[in-house]
């Protein structure tokens, strides 16, 4: 479904990713594990168009995204899911789930998928008419995650979805990921929390300085000596 290949992508003079190149098949979770500052979230937003590649490709079901605009991508069916949520906390719930439908293939069928999301996520509904920044932080996730959902994806990109989350919440989180998934939504997921990323997994790349080190499913990842020493402690 989404074929990376040889892909430099940076800011100003600063090269992050030097030939990533990496594949997310259709209908499965990928993630991308890595340290701080690794590009993992330079990966994202280059796929998504929020910075633009300077060398090599970004092929999305045969086509090139690397000149399109964002919200041409988004029309692909590719959207992301950002760090730190990014609501508008002043607009209701509600509000902001419709914002998530702005596409104009995704307009004829917002209230449609408005209900569909609702069912899925039970507690986003208990808030519809809330403030959007009156929300905890889990809720909020919730929110940004049935946001996407709004879209209507083929693929949905997900930025440390659990950023500042309990560790109950964290779990929560990871269920949400998986209910995603079993709704045919294709996943690919940065997550520091790598432990349970790779549990959730089918397929994992490391990301080292920009470049892919190391590659696997989640079950042969967490046996890596590598992985294990660097990002699980032992």
């Amino acid at each position: 479904m989404l074929s990376i290949r040889d892909l430099y992508a940076g800011y100003g003079k600063s090269e992050v990713l030097q030939g990533v190149g990496f594949e997310v098949p259709e209908g499965k979770i990928v993630t991308l594990i890595g340290a701080n500052g690794a590009g993992k979230t330079t990966t994202l937003r280059t796929i998504s168009g929020q910075v633009r590649a300077t060398a090599g490709s970004i092929e999305f079901e045969g086509q090139d995204l690397c000149k399109l605009k964002p919200h041409e991508i988004v029309e692909r069916g590719v959207t992301m899911i950002p760090e730190g949520r990014q609501l508008f906390p002043f607009l209701s719930v509600r509000d902001n789930l419709l914002m998530g439908a702005y596409k104009h293939s995704a307009r004829p069928e917002a209230e449609r998928r408005l209900e569909h999301v609702l069912e899925i996520f039970p507690r986003v509904k208990e808030r519809l008419t809330q403030f959007a920044g009156s929300l905890s932080g889990g809720e909020q996730q919730m929110v940004a995650i049935a946001r996407g959902m709004m879209a209507g994806p083929r693929l949905l990109m997900f930025d440390e979805p659990s950023l500042g989350l309990s560790p109950l919440l964290v779990e929560q989180m990871f269920d949400v990921v998986r209910t995603v998934a079993r709704e045919g939504i294709t996943v690919l997921l940065v997550e520091q929390n790598v432990y349970h990323t790779l549990k959730l997994a089918d397929y994992g790349y490391v990301l080292e300085n920009g470049r892919i080190v190391l590659s696997g499913s989640g079950a042969e990842l967490l046996d890596n000596p590598h992985v294990r020493k660097a990002y699980l402690g032992h």
